[in-house]
């Protein structure tokens, strides 16, 4: 019986023995996730690395040149320290500048030791242990900090995503942040392009860290760490020279909800993105919590887990920039939600009451030099103001709704005192500034004009407060022979102003008369005043010049990824130039016919794409706004634009705006492209915005943070408003009837964006020729997404009335009509559907049926 025991003992031993070797084996053979698209492969050699990364497709199959696989936890036992760094600009000066208040304090959080990635312990590491279940993967490593552990699987519906799912388990009390593990690092000379968007793109490395850091303009050489509040899509993306595109991207909901509940949640930093990993190594890398923040501080026994994942494109950062936006964060589905409590086109028609109205626009008249000049009170910051700064804003929006209204108010009492400001601003004494646009706002009590945020000149203020302005008032007042001078006048110092190489300076100190901000280039369209004078005025000089300006901004901006802005207490942080830069650059293609602007254009208007927000995922979760119940979806960020985002931007502190002059633009880019993310964009921007509209006049704040306190201190936003929301509209009514509805475009407006002026000409709506007019009570619908925009033909024979669906579910609307609105003698003779030739019987009972996004136009036979 002894000897049996030894025996059974002895075989189980020896089966023990066997399993054991096995195993061992086991775990020094290469592991992998593999499927027709990825295949992932780790060896065991003091740690799991992996050793190679395939991306095949129908006919070929590429590598990744440096994978890796190292993992990295940063630690600190006590908070980390906030002291900032001093960095300064390629001048010599220390950045920024103590007058730009409104920067200093995020350029001190953006250069502390957290952010500029330095606080705390770094632990690098590759796992130990491995588990192998069905097609997932997870790795362990004890540290003497914590216990870490991810799990690797691909994701089902999109094979070259790999999701992973990290955890840790701390063992000592201090603060924690688990970085995602380097995929795989690129070498700088393998790299084509970088980006996390809303904050930089490029693909070379720049020296001076301020351009690269604050501007934008190249690649930071150092591992800095992003907040989530300014980055627009949650996405690091790096492409290699060999056209593979590297993402990582979290998990919906891991990113701080800017108002969570019932209060403004927006400067929670729970996030952090990177181009690299600690060690300076060119890798996407995500940061969760952010060392030093409230979700960092563990207490030993404590757990924390984040989901993320690589996606690895066939392409550029473009391309992966779409699945990430529309893929993973939904947000081509977001659309679905949105409607409207009031349709745009009343919204334009109310507006028109509040700019009428002295008191509630602020509208006031000042006698300067001889003149009475008008423009609305301005109580943002302005340097030298003390409560009596005056601005006018969209010069194009205000012709073309008095030309359509038909508003004595404005044609009488507001027009002639705004030229009239417009005359005033434009230096006319001889000198170095003569014909130059001497500042965007005037001070009543100094009786002066200055600029923004300092004592200079710019010459892209040129282009804004003359020509532009100028222009767009020539377009409805062509036979203006002063104004057509001055036009010419400006026209001329801009030729004088420009460089060789075709560009401008930023700006000209107004006392010394020499260039000042020597630290950054003037990457903005200051070329499309001379456009505007050649459209105008006819002069080849002007197209050559504006062609040449062009060129140089392709070249220097386009091209490598670079824009500054123009906005002077932002200190020209990239802003919303970068869509009027593509504007510019479609109307000049326009002009010429040369498909390098088109290209360069289309170009831009990708990189402008990386101001909108694309999260947080919208939902119909309830929220609370000061005594509101909302919907998440009526005060969500994602499809809302920066006016500057960035590490200094505005966006920082308030978020983006509602401000949406893109819109039109996004549409046209949707024409030439047939990319869908543009419309979209686009859409979301522009319909269901009501929770940010002042009831009372119908006047949207400016900044998402305002929520729906109307203009504030910006009066003057209306014009802007009226401008972009009629852009936009007759960019629809275009792309929906296949360009059969089509009206002649004149200039971009002033600085914030990219949206034209309408009015001016008869447009064509299928076959007639029509003017666009606004009427109130002229047409009534009972239905809000639905916008009602009317025209009568040239001969006053016809009353066009265009219906538009604004939403993406057909839509029943009753339509009632008062011709009498037109002329009291008037009356309805018969009405047909342009679009079908077919007879409408038209009363009070009428339905008309809308499909999604659908249009139908009226026409209207009066007597």
């Amino acid at each position: 019986m002894l000897n049996i025991y030894y025996h059974v003992k002895r075989i189980l031993y020896n089966i023990l023995f066997v399993c054991s070797a096995a195993l061992v084996l086991c775990c020094q053979r290469p592991v992998e996730l593999k499927n027709d698209h990825l295949h992932i492969n780790w060896s065991n050699d003091n740690g799991w690395k992996i050793t190679a990364i395939t991306l095949k497709d129908d006919s070929s199959q590429r590598s990744l040149e440096i994978p890796s696989g190292e993992y990295t936890l940063l630690y600190s036992k006590d908070k980390p320290d906030s002291t900032p760094t001093i960095f300064k600009a390629i001048t010599g000066v220390v950045f920024p500048e103590p007058i730009y208040k409104y920067q200093i304090d995020h350029w001190k959080k953006s250069t502390s030791p957290v952010t500029l990635n330095t606080a705390g312990e770094a632990f690098h590491f590759y796992p130990e242990d491995i588990k192998s279940v069905e097609n997932e993967i997870s790795f362990t490593k004890e540290l003497s900090v914590a216990v870490v552990t991810a799990s690797w699987k691909f994701d089902p519906l999109y094979p070259t995503d790999i999701l992973v799912k990290q955890s840790l388990i701390a063992k000592q009390d201090g603060y924690y942040s688990l970085a995602t593990p380097s995929f795989a690092t690129v070498e700088k000379d393998d790299l084509a392009w970088a980006t996390i968007p809303g904050y930089f793109q490029g693909s070379d490395f720049q020296d001076n860290f301020v351009l690269a850091y604050a501007y934008g303009h190249g690649i930071p050489k150092l591992p800095v760490i992003y907040p989530d509040r300014t980055a627009s899509t949650l996405s690091p993306i790096i492409t290699t020279r060999k056209g593979i595109s590297i993402a990582v991207t979290p998990a919906p909901g891991l990113a701080r909800d800017p108002w969570e509940k019932d209060h403004n949640t927006h400067a929670q930093w729970k996030l952090g993105l990177s181009h690299m990993n600690r060690k300076g190594a060119v890798s996407p890398t995500l940061y969760y919590p952010v060392l030093g923040e409230p979700a960092s501080k563990l207490k030993a026994g404590d757990t924390l887990a984040y989901e993320f994942r690589f996606s690895v494109t066939n392409g550029d950062w473009y391309k992966s920039l779409k699945h990430t936006v529309n893929d993973i964060y939904q947000f081509d589905n977001t659309l679905d939600l949105r409607e409207n409590k009031q349709s745009l086109i009343s919204r334009v028609a109310a507006m028109r009451h509040y700019l009428i109205n002295g008191e509630t626009s602020l509208w006031n008249i000042e006698a300067f030099e001889g003149r009475k000049i008008g423009g609305q009170s301005y109580l943002g910051g302005v340097v030298g103001s003390s409560g009596d700064a005056m601005k006018n804003s969209d010069y194009g929006a205000m012709w073309m709704l008095a030309n359509a209204s038909e508003d004595p108010i404005l044609k009488r009492q507001v027009l002639p005192y705004a030229l009239n400001f417009k005359f005033a601003q434009q230096q006319m004494t001889p000198g170095f500034f003569k014909g130059a646009a001497i500042g965007q706002y005037y001070l009543a009590k100094s009786k002066k004009f200055v600029e923004e945020w300092g004592e200079f000149v710019e010459p892209i203020s040129l282009t804004y407060y003359t020509m532009l302005d100028d222009g767009n008032i020539l377009l409805f007042e062509p036979q203006n022979t002063e104004l057509r001078n001055r036009l010419r006048l400006g026209a001329d110092l801009l030729l004088k102003w420009q460089k060789a190489d075709g560009s401008w300076e930023v700006a000209y100190d107004r006392h010394t008369e020499q260039p000042i901000f020597k630290d950054i280039k003037d990457l903005r369209p200051t070329f499309y005043g001379l456009l505007v004078a050649y459209r105008i005025l006819k002069d080849e000089r002007y197209l050559n010049a504006a062609r040449k300006g062009a060129d140089w901004l392709i070249e220097n901006g386009v091209k490598p990824g670079y824009f500054i802005g123009v906005c002077g207490d932002a200190r020209y942080a990239p802003d919303f130039a970068t869509g009027q830069t593509a504007q510019a650059l479609l109307d000049l293609f326009d002009l010429t016919n040369d498909g390098k602007y088109k290209d360069a254009a289309l170009e831009a208007a990708r990189f402008y794409a990386t101001s909108i927000y694309t999260h947080p995922v919208a939902s119909t979760a309830a929220k609370q706004v000061k005594d509101i119940a909302r919907e998440d979806w009526e005060i969500t960020q994602s499809g809302l634009s920066f006016e500057h985002g960035g590490i200094m931007g505005s966006a920082q502190r308030h978020g983006p705006i509602q401000l949406a002059s893109h819109a039109g633009l996004f549409v046209r880019v949707f024409q030439q492209t047939k990319d869908s993310l543009f419309l979209t964009m686009a859409r979301s921007a522009a319909i269901g915005r009501d929770a940010f509209v002042d009831p009372k006049t119908q006047v949207a704040s400016y900044y998402w943070n305002a929520m729906n306190k109307g203009s504030g201190p910006y009066p003057h936003h209306a014009w802007w408003q009226i401008g972009w929301i009629t852009d936009y509209l007759l960019a629809e009514a275009e792309l929906r009837s296949n360009g059969a509805i089509d009206f002649p475009r004149g200039f971009v407006t002033p600085k914030v964006g990219p949206h034209q002026s309408y009015g001016f000409e008869p447009g064509k709506i299928y076959t007639h020729d029509a003017n666009l007019i606004l009427r109130d009570g002229l047409v009534v619908t009972d239905n809000p997404n639905i916008e009602a925009l009317t025209a009568i033909s040239t001969d006053q024979k016809n009353l066009f009335v265009i219906l538009m669906n604004d939403i993406g579910r057909g839509q029943d609307v009753r339509v009632s009509i008062d011709i009498q609105k037109l002329k009291p003698s008037l009356k309805i003779k018969d009405t047909q559907d342009v679009g079908t030739g077919k007879s409408i019987t038209l009363s009070a009972n009428t339905i008309f049926k809308l499909n999604a996004y659908g249009i139908q136009v009226l026409k209207i036979n009066i007597e």
